[in-house]
């Protein structure tokens, strides 16, 4: 996949991905406030903590960093997997966005 692809993918999945949060914290009554620079987003929770999501161009991967550590996901052609866990990246962030905020949210 070319860069432009990568940006292009990334950017519609950064999107999904803000909606997600969007929806799963209103549901939740949970208080995440959302960031959002280009292909970078920021969470940031009622403690102080965050997540950050970027996407890195070069690697053709989306990088998470939560309280729990740092994950690589690859686009697999149809969704976004982990590459050392091989995690899918919604169930993954469905996780380390519950832990940081104390309540169970599911990203879907």
């Amino acid at each position: 996949m070319s860069e432009s692809e990568f940006l292009a993918l990334a950017q519609q999945e950064l999107d999904r991905l803000e909606s997600a949060v969007e929806t799963a914290a209103d549901a939740a009554d949970a208080d995440i406030e959302i960031n959002r620079a280009g292909n970078l987003m920021e969470l940031e929770f009622e403690d102080g903590s965050k997540i950050i999501v970027n996407s890195q161009a070069p690697m053709q991967e989306l990088w998470v960093a939560a309280r729990s550590g740092g994950f690589h996901f690859r686009h697999d052609g149809q969704r976004w997997v982990d590459t050392r866990g091989g995690g899918e990246l919604y169930a993954a962030l469905s996780g380390y966005v519950s832990q940081q905020a104390g309540v169970t949210l599911k990203l879907a």
